[in-house]
């Protein structure tokens, strides 16, 4: 196994509320992160159908909706589940230690 050691992103567990998507901006990106209980999720934060953010969205259980026109990703996959979109978003790595949480810059670590 080969670990990432390139940029990460760096937040603070306190930063996020619990099932309420977050937008961060990292190193040209714009990454979506999302609480879930003790769980931490990272995607990217733009909708593969309508190319708008997903942070603006809802959060269903390990899925988030997006506004515009409903369709739903998988968290953990970045794999949508309905219509209109069709193809995946990014997926980040997502590494949790005490408070802090890092998010790798890499995308698709977790897929």
């Amino acid at each position: 196994m080969t670990l990432w050691s390139g940029p990460m992103l760096e937040i603070a567990v306190d930063q996020l509320t619990n099932k309420v998507p977050t937008r961060f901006e990292f190193n040209g990106e714009s990454i979506c992160v999302v609480r879930i209980d003790d769980e931490i999720f990272a995607v990217g934060d733009t909708c593969s159908h309508a190319e708008v953010s997903l942070s603006e969205g809802t959060v269903e259980g390990d899925r988030i909706e997006c506004w515009l026109h409903g369709s739903r990703f998988s968290l953990k996959t970045g794999e949508p589940d309905s219509l209109p979109a069709t193809e995946s978003i990014p997926t980040y790595s997502v590494t949790l230690q005490g408070n802090n949480i890092n998010i790798s810059a890499r995308e698709g670590l977790n897929s």
